[in-house]
Protein backbone atom coordinates (compact mmCIF):
# COMPACT_ATOMS: atom_id res chain seq x y z
CA UNK A 1 0.00 0.00 0.00
CA UNK A 2 1.33 3.43 -0.97
CA UNK A 3 0.35 6.63 0.83
CA UNK A 4 0.26 10.18 -0.54
CA UNK A 5 2.74 11.20 2.18
CA UNK A 6 5.44 9.05 0.54
CA UNK A 7 5.50 11.55 -2.34
CA UNK A 8 6.64 14.29 0.02
CA UNK A 9 5.52 17.81 0.87
CA UNK A 10 7.71 20.61 -0.50
CA UNK A 11 7.68 24.40 -0.59
CA UNK A 12 6.88 25.71 -4.06
CA UNK A 13 7.46 28.89 -6.04
CA UNK A 14 3.88 28.92 -7.34
CA UNK A 15 1.60 31.87 -6.65
CA UNK A 16 -1.03 31.40 -3.92
CA UNK A 17 -4.18 30.08 -5.56
CA UNK A 18 -2.39 28.69 -8.63
CA UNK A 19 -4.17 25.78 -10.28
CA UNK A 20 -0.91 23.83 -10.21
CA UNK A 21 -1.44 23.00 -6.52
CA UNK A 22 -4.60 21.02 -7.23
CA UNK A 23 -2.95 19.24 -10.17
CA UNK A 24 -0.07 18.18 -7.91
CA UNK A 25 -2.52 16.97 -5.27
CA UNK A 26 -4.59 15.07 -7.84
CA UNK A 27 -1.51 13.41 -9.32
CA UNK A 28 -0.34 12.26 -5.88
CA UNK A 29 -3.80 10.83 -5.26
CA UNK A 30 -3.79 9.00 -8.60
CA UNK A 31 -0.35 7.49 -7.95
CA UNK A 32 -1.26 6.38 -4.43
CA UNK A 33 -4.57 4.83 -5.52
CA UNK A 34 -2.71 2.75 -8.10
CA UNK A 35 -0.20 1.63 -5.47
CA UNK A 36 2.75 2.99 -7.45
CA UNK A 37 5.76 3.65 -5.22
CA UNK A 38 7.85 6.82 -5.80
CA UNK A 39 10.83 4.72 -6.92
CA UNK A 40 8.76 3.37 -9.84
CA UNK A 41 7.71 6.80 -11.16
CA UNK A 42 9.74 8.84 -13.68
CA UNK A 43 8.55 12.29 -14.76
CA UNK A 44 9.99 14.33 -17.60
CA UNK A 45 9.24 18.05 -17.85
CA UNK A 46 10.30 21.07 -19.89
CA UNK A 47 10.34 24.74 -18.91
CA UNK A 48 7.70 26.78 -17.14
CA UNK A 49 5.80 26.87 -13.87
CA UNK A 50 4.01 23.64 -14.78
CA UNK A 51 7.34 21.98 -15.55
CA UNK A 52 8.41 22.60 -11.97
CA UNK A 53 5.86 20.07 -10.71
CA UNK A 54 8.36 17.16 -10.51
CA UNK A 55 10.52 19.37 -8.25
CA UNK A 56 7.77 19.10 -5.66
CA UNK A 57 7.31 15.34 -5.85
CA UNK A 58 9.54 12.66 -4.37
CA UNK A 59 10.22 10.52 -7.46
CA UNK A 60 12.67 10.16 -10.33
CA UNK A 61 12.59 13.13 -12.69
CA UNK A 62 14.28 14.88 -15.60
CA UNK A 63 13.85 18.62 -16.11
CA UNK A 64 14.99 19.44 -19.64
CA UNK A 65 14.81 22.02 -22.40
CA UNK A 66 11.82 24.09 -23.44
CA UNK A 67 9.43 21.90 -25.42
CA UNK A 68 11.66 18.82 -25.32
CA UNK A 69 10.06 16.88 -22.48
CA UNK A 70 8.24 14.36 -24.70
CA UNK A 71 11.30 12.96 -26.54
CA UNK A 72 13.00 12.48 -23.18
CA UNK A 73 9.93 10.73 -21.76
CA UNK A 74 9.81 8.42 -24.77
CA UNK A 75 13.47 7.51 -24.32
CA UNK A 76 12.91 6.85 -20.64
CA UNK A 77 10.00 4.51 -21.40
CA UNK A 78 11.96 2.66 -24.08
CA UNK A 79 14.78 2.06 -21.61
CA UNK A 80 12.53 1.32 -18.63
CA UNK A 81 9.27 -0.21 -19.91
CA UNK A 82 8.18 -1.26 -16.45
CA UNK A 83 8.36 2.26 -15.00
CA UNK A 84 5.35 4.57 -14.75
CA UNK A 85 6.44 7.37 -17.09
CA UNK A 86 4.74 10.74 -17.22
CA UNK A 87 5.50 13.94 -19.08
CA UNK A 88 4.31 17.16 -17.41
CA UNK A 89 4.46 20.66 -18.85
CA UNK A 90 2.41 23.70 -19.81
CA UNK A 91 0.46 24.68 -22.91
CA UNK A 92 3.24 26.95 -24.20
CA UNK A 93 6.00 24.38 -23.67
CA UNK A 94 4.02 21.46 -25.07
CA UNK A 95 1.94 22.95 -27.88
CA UNK A 96 4.29 25.83 -28.80
CA UNK A 97 7.99 25.00 -28.50
CA UNK A 98 7.23 21.28 -28.41
CA UNK A 99 4.43 21.24 -30.96
CA UNK A 100 6.05 18.86 -33.41
CA UNK A 101 7.07 16.50 -30.61
CA UNK A 102 3.40 16.45 -29.53
CA UNK A 103 2.33 15.33 -33.00
CA UNK A 104 5.13 12.76 -33.24
CA UNK A 105 4.26 11.29 -29.83
CA UNK A 106 0.67 10.73 -30.94
CA UNK A 107 1.82 9.00 -34.12
CA UNK A 108 4.44 6.85 -32.36
CA UNK A 109 2.16 5.78 -29.47
CA UNK A 110 4.73 4.93 -26.81
CA UNK A 111 3.14 3.98 -23.50
CA UNK A 112 3.31 7.18 -21.42
CA UNK A 113 0.98 9.83 -20.04
CA UNK A 114 1.19 13.51 -20.97
CA UNK A 115 -0.30 15.99 -18.49
CA UNK A 116 -0.57 19.51 -19.88
CA UNK A 117 -1.28 22.37 -17.49
CA UNK A 118 -3.32 24.49 -19.89
CA UNK A 119 -3.81 28.02 -18.52
CA UNK A 120 -3.98 29.71 -21.94
CA UNK A 121 -0.99 31.97 -21.13
CA UNK A 122 2.78 31.92 -20.65
CA UNK A 123 2.95 32.29 -16.85
CA UNK A 124 6.67 31.92 -16.13
CA UNK A 125 7.59 34.73 -18.52
CA UNK A 126 4.89 37.09 -17.21
CA UNK A 127 1.91 36.63 -19.45
CA UNK A 128 2.35 36.48 -23.22
CA UNK A 129 -0.32 34.79 -25.32
CA UNK A 130 0.26 31.05 -25.64
CA UNK A 131 -0.88 28.70 -28.44
CA UNK A 132 -4.18 28.11 -26.61
CA UNK A 133 -4.94 31.80 -25.91
CA UNK A 134 -8.14 32.93 -27.61
CA UNK A 135 -8.01 35.36 -30.53
CA UNK A 136 -8.35 38.85 -29.12
CA UNK A 137 -7.02 37.96 -25.67
CA UNK A 138 -5.27 41.12 -24.36
CA UNK A 139 -1.93 40.59 -22.64
CA UNK A 140 1.06 42.76 -21.72
CA UNK A 141 2.80 41.64 -24.90
CA UNK A 142 -0.36 41.85 -27.04
CA UNK A 143 -2.07 45.07 -25.83
CA UNK A 144 -4.26 45.11 -28.94
CA UNK A 145 -5.21 41.49 -28.46
CA UNK A 146 -3.85 38.15 -29.63
CA UNK A 147 -4.11 38.03 -33.42
CA UNK A 148 -3.81 34.26 -33.82
CA UNK A 149 -6.51 31.62 -33.60
CA UNK A 150 -6.33 29.35 -30.56
CA UNK A 151 -4.85 25.88 -30.94
CA UNK A 152 -7.28 23.18 -29.81
CA UNK A 153 -5.06 20.32 -28.56
CA UNK A 154 -7.95 17.99 -27.78
CA UNK A 155 -9.41 18.38 -31.26
CA UNK A 156 -6.01 17.84 -32.89
CA UNK A 157 -5.33 14.73 -30.79
CA UNK A 158 -8.73 13.24 -31.62
CA UNK A 159 -8.32 14.10 -35.31
CA UNK A 160 -5.02 12.18 -35.27
CA UNK A 161 -6.75 9.30 -33.47
CA UNK A 162 -4.52 9.39 -30.41
CA UNK A 163 -5.40 6.38 -28.27
CA UNK A 164 -6.53 8.25 -25.16
CA UNK A 165 -7.63 11.88 -25.13
CA UNK A 166 -9.16 13.59 -22.09
CA UNK A 167 -9.79 17.05 -20.71
CA UNK A 168 -9.99 17.87 -17.00
CA UNK A 169 -10.16 20.96 -14.78
CA UNK A 170 -7.99 21.61 -11.74
CA UNK A 171 -11.11 22.99 -10.01
CA UNK A 172 -12.53 19.44 -10.12
CA UNK A 173 -9.64 17.63 -8.35
CA UNK A 174 -11.45 14.35 -7.66
CA UNK A 175 -12.44 14.02 -11.30
CA UNK A 176 -8.95 15.07 -12.40
CA UNK A 177 -7.34 12.41 -10.22
CA UNK A 178 -9.61 9.73 -11.66
CA UNK A 179 -8.87 10.83 -15.24
CA UNK A 180 -5.11 10.72 -14.55
CA UNK A 181 -5.50 7.22 -13.14
CA UNK A 182 -7.38 6.06 -16.23
CA UNK A 183 -4.83 7.72 -18.52
CA UNK A 184 -1.96 5.92 -16.77
CA UNK A 185 -3.81 2.61 -16.95
CA UNK A 186 -4.20 2.99 -20.72
CA UNK A 187 -1.56 1.10 -22.75
CA UNK A 188 -0.21 3.66 -25.19
CA UNK A 189 0.11 7.43 -25.45
CA UNK A 190 -2.45 9.25 -23.31
CA UNK A 191 -3.15 12.98 -23.18
CA UNK A 192 -4.85 14.81 -20.33
CA UNK A 193 -5.30 18.49 -21.16
CA UNK A 194 -5.91 20.18 -17.78
CA UNK A 195 -7.61 23.57 -17.58
CA UNK A 196 -5.59 25.41 -14.94
CA UNK A 197 -6.23 29.07 -14.04
CA UNK A 198 -3.18 31.34 -13.87
CA UNK A 199 -4.22 33.73 -11.10
CA UNK A 200 -1.41 36.23 -11.78
CA UNK A 201 -1.26 36.70 -15.55
CA UNK A 202 -4.57 35.52 -16.99
CA UNK A 203 -7.46 37.62 -15.69
CA UNK A 204 -9.90 36.22 -18.26
CA UNK A 205 -9.77 32.43 -17.89
CA UNK A 206 -10.28 32.36 -14.12
CA UNK A 207 -11.74 29.70 -11.81
CA UNK A 208 -15.10 31.43 -12.21
CA UNK A 209 -14.81 31.56 -16.00
CA UNK A 210 -14.07 27.84 -16.22
CA UNK A 211 -16.57 26.84 -13.54
CA UNK A 212 -19.41 28.51 -15.43
CA UNK A 213 -18.56 26.59 -18.61
CA UNK A 214 -17.27 23.11 -17.82
CA UNK A 215 -19.69 20.20 -17.80
CA UNK A 216 -19.68 16.40 -17.86
CA UNK A 217 -21.30 15.06 -21.05
CA UNK A 218 -23.95 12.42 -20.46
CA UNK A 219 -24.05 9.24 -22.55
CA UNK A 220 -20.91 10.09 -24.53
CA UNK A 221 -19.26 7.00 -26.03
CA UNK A 222 -15.46 7.63 -26.15
CA UNK A 223 -15.07 4.84 -28.71
CA UNK A 224 -17.21 6.78 -31.21
CA UNK A 225 -14.60 8.79 -33.14
CA UNK A 226 -17.17 10.95 -34.95
CA UNK A 227 -18.90 11.90 -31.71
CA UNK A 228 -15.51 12.58 -30.13
CA UNK A 229 -14.58 14.94 -32.97
CA UNK A 230 -17.78 16.91 -32.49
CA UNK A 231 -17.27 17.06 -28.71
CA UNK A 232 -13.60 18.05 -29.03
CA UNK A 233 -14.56 21.12 -31.07
CA UNK A 234 -16.72 22.43 -28.25
CA UNK A 235 -14.76 25.11 -26.38
CA UNK A 236 -16.31 28.43 -25.43
CA UNK A 237 -19.66 28.87 -23.73
CA UNK A 238 -19.56 25.16 -22.87
CA UNK A 239 -16.46 23.02 -22.30
CA UNK A 240 -16.87 19.24 -21.97
CA UNK A 241 -14.71 17.37 -19.45
CA UNK A 242 -13.79 13.70 -19.25
CA UNK A 243 -12.50 11.07 -21.65
CA UNK A 244 -13.25 12.41 -25.10
CA UNK A 245 -11.77 9.56 -27.17
CA UNK A 246 -10.30 6.13 -26.40
CA UNK A 247 -9.23 3.33 -28.74
CA UNK A 248 -6.83 0.41 -28.69
CA UNK A 249 -3.74 0.87 -30.87
CA UNK A 250 -0.41 -0.91 -31.41
CA UNK A 251 2.09 0.29 -28.81
CA UNK A 252 5.54 1.24 -30.09
CA UNK A 253 8.52 -0.50 -28.48
CA UNK A 254 6.49 -2.74 -26.21
CA UNK A 255 8.86 -4.99 -24.35
CA UNK A 256 12.01 -3.41 -25.87
CA UNK A 257 14.18 -2.90 -22.77
CA UNK A 258 16.94 -0.81 -24.28
CA UNK A 259 18.80 -0.40 -20.99
CA UNK A 260 19.51 -4.16 -20.97
CA UNK A 261 20.31 -4.72 -24.65
CA UNK A 262 23.66 -6.38 -25.32
CA UNK A 263 26.05 -4.44 -27.51
CA UNK A 264 29.42 -5.09 -29.10
CA UNK A 265 32.06 -2.71 -27.74
CA UNK A 266 34.12 -3.08 -30.91
CA UNK A 267 31.18 -1.98 -33.05
CA UNK A 268 30.62 1.01 -30.76
CA UNK A 269 34.32 1.89 -30.92
CA UNK A 270 34.24 1.77 -34.71
CA UNK A 271 31.26 4.12 -34.81
CA UNK A 272 32.95 6.61 -32.50
CA UNK A 273 36.20 6.49 -34.50
CA UNK A 274 34.29 7.23 -37.69
CA UNK A 275 33.71 10.76 -36.33
CA UNK A 276 37.42 11.47 -35.63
Amino acid sequence: MVSIEEYGDFDTSWCPGCGNFLILKSLKQALAVQGIAPRDVIISSGIGQAAKLPHYLRCNMFNGLHGRALPVAQGIKMANPEAAVLCVSGDGCTYGEGGNHFLAAIRRNIDLTLLVHDNQIYGLTKGQASPTSARGHVTKAQPEGNRSDAFNPVSVAVAMKAGFVARAFSGEPEHLSEVIREAMAYKGFSLVDILQPCVSFNKVNTYGWYSQRVYFPQNHDPSDWGAAMVLSEEFGDRIPLGIIYRAEKPVFGLGARLAEHEYDKNDLKAVLQSYT
